[in-house]
């Protein structure tokens, strides 16, 4: 997933496609575990999504503390 997808989400969206990118994490190392995982290069790929993921959600995260920080002054 490139970084352009993730921006354009919401937040809502944002938040659902961590939890399912994390779902899929976990079904892929219980593969890996029992070792029917054929696509091992999947594994790095998802990790780097839900990194990707998650750092937009913090930046948005601040980007509203420093909004909200800047209003009330």
């Amino acid at each position: 997933m490139r970084i352009s997808e993730i921006r354009e989400m919401t937040d809502a969206q944002l938040g659902a496609a961590v939890e399912s990118a994390r779902e899929e994490m976990l079904n892929l190392r219980i593969q890996l575990g029992l070792g029917t995982l054929e696509n091992y290069t999947r594994v790095k790929e998802l990790k780097k999504d839900i990194a990707r993921m998650l750092t937009v959600k913090r930046e948005r995260e601040l980007a509203a503390q420093i909004v909200g920080a800047s209003t009330s002054e």
